[in-house]
């Protein structure tokens, strides 16, 4: 069994921000910023692209719901959503989960940077397209 499938069957502490049949979120023990929380379905996938489209819908609403209750009721100036996919984009936990990480300002310790690549648009357009 996992970590989370652990806090979810009560086995091990999380801090509850929110809970329903389907979903748990907790504040991550790591807050990154305050009020980081994640969310997560109660039926265990490994990772997002294992879940049934129905259920990952769920999932994002609840994100969704929760994400305004953090920016308003903690007076977040923004927040990034963030949902790790496998080891190599640095899941580590085998638990599909979304972090909701509110943002402050630009000194909250957080830093995001997209650097630019030259690669043929077209060609990957039709190589994610293909069936």
């Amino acid at each position: 069994m996992c970590l989370f499938c652990k806090i979810i069957a009560g086995e091990i502490p999380g801090t509850k921000v929110y809970e329903d049949d389907e979903v748990l979120a907790i504040l991550d023990i790591a807050q990154t910023t305050k009020g980081h929380t994640l969310v997560m379905p109660k039926k265990h996938y490994d990772n997002m692209l294992e879940m049934p489209e129905e259920e990952f819908r769920n999932l994002m609403a609840t994100t969704q719901q929760l994400a305004q209750k953090i920016v308003t009721n903690l007076k977040a100036n923004g927040i990034n959503l963030l949902i790790n996919t496998n080891e190599a984009a640095g899941q580590t936990i085998p638990h599909v989960h979304v972090h909701l990480i509110p943002r402050y300002d630009e000194s909250d310790g957080i830093q995001i940077s997209f650097s630019e690549n030259q690669y043929d648009l077209e060609e990957i357009a039709s190589q994610i397209n293909k069936n």
